[in-house]
């Protein structure tokens, strides 16, 4: 029976680009400058791109930052924080009527994460909400903090789902501790490969939730 549904933020329930493409260009200005020929332009833009979708140390470790680069990056994107209100995606009132425990876990610098959170205004449709924030010097990363929440919960991995749209971060950590994944396709998110669970939206996962005891096979949507 699945009892806790520990679920991602960016992509999953908002549009990481909701915030506004404004609000990173002081942070690629910066990469831009600390930059001085070590990556293509083209290179630049594919790393800017996807810093809307990782954390930006697996940003750096993908594209090949200099050290200046990352630094740069660094101070910056520390700085960031969302001062205007933000909607999500339509589906957010679905997250009450998800019949078990909800967990927010989400990667990133913390003061950027914690005022989406805060912009957004749902802190309190869960039970608990945690920050894998990359630049607090303990950073546990969101296998441990999955981990802990089984242990903290008294939760089998068979209890629980993981909800996100990311194969590199929380689909990963998920399967690695036998916890079911699934993988929400929101407009612009690419199929991955290792998730166990595909839906377009919260209402599948409410779905899952009610159904997924009575089935031997997963239903899988997109």
């Amino acid at each position: 029976m699945i009892k806790a549904v520990i679920f991602d933020l960016d992509n999953c329930l908002s549009a990481a680009d909701e915030v506004g493409e404004a609000l990173f260009e002081p942070a690629f200005n910066a990469i831009r400058k600390a930059n001085r020929g070590t990556l293509s332009n083209e290179t630049l833009e594919e790393a800017f791109s996807d810093c809307w979708r990782h954390s930006l140390d697996f940003v750096a470790a993908r594209h090949g930052f200099s050290e200046a680069m990352l630094a740069a990056a660094w101070q910056a994107f520390a700085a960031l924080e969302v001062t205007t209100p933000m909607s999500g995606y339509s589906d957010l009132g679905t997250l009450d009527e998800i019949d078990a425990l909800r967990f927010l876990v989400t990667s990133g610098f913390r003061r950027l994460q914690e005022s989406k959170i805060r912009a957004l205004g749902i802190r309190r449709h869960f039970t608990e909400v945690l920050i894998d924030a990359i630049d607090d010097s303990n950073r546990k990363g969101k296998q441990q903090i999955f981990a802990d929440i089984l242990v903290n919960y008294n939760l089998m991995p068979a209890q629980v789902l993981v909800v996100g749209d990311n194969p590199d971060s929380e689909i990963a950590a998920g399967n690695r501790l036998g916890i079911a994944t699934v993988q929400i396709l929101r407009p612009g998110v690419t199929r991955c490969s290792n998730a166990s669970y595909y839906i377009d939206g919260l209402a599948a996962v409410k779905e899952l939730v009610s159904s997924l005891p009575n089935q031997n096979q997963p239903p899988q949507s997109e």
